[in-house]
């Protein structure tokens, strides 16, 4: 299950927004109000774990003739999309 971040939406811009993680199905709904304060709260778009690769192997072949191997994806690489 993902774990969602969500963040208080103060009454007054004294108080500092506290941020909190819920682990909730996909399919739940996002929470309304901070379980702890009862403030009103908004879910914020957090980044995910991203995985880094390295480009190609050595001992990797790219068909030349394959439409992804040409910028403008056909095979005969003319230039152009279509």
């Amino acid at each position: 299950m993902p774990t969602y971040v969500y963040e208080t939406i103060p009454a007054d811009s004294a108080t500092a927004p506290r941020r909190f993680e819920v682990i909730q199905k996909m399919s739940d709904e996002p929470l309304k109000v901070d379980p702890e304060s009862g403030l009103p709260v908004k879910r914020l778009i957090s980044g995910g774990v991203g995985i880094k690769l390295k480009g190609l192997k050595r001992s990797t072949q790219v068909n030349k003739l394959s439409p992804a191997a040409t910028a403008c994806g056909c095979a005969t690489g003319c230039g152009h999309r279509h």
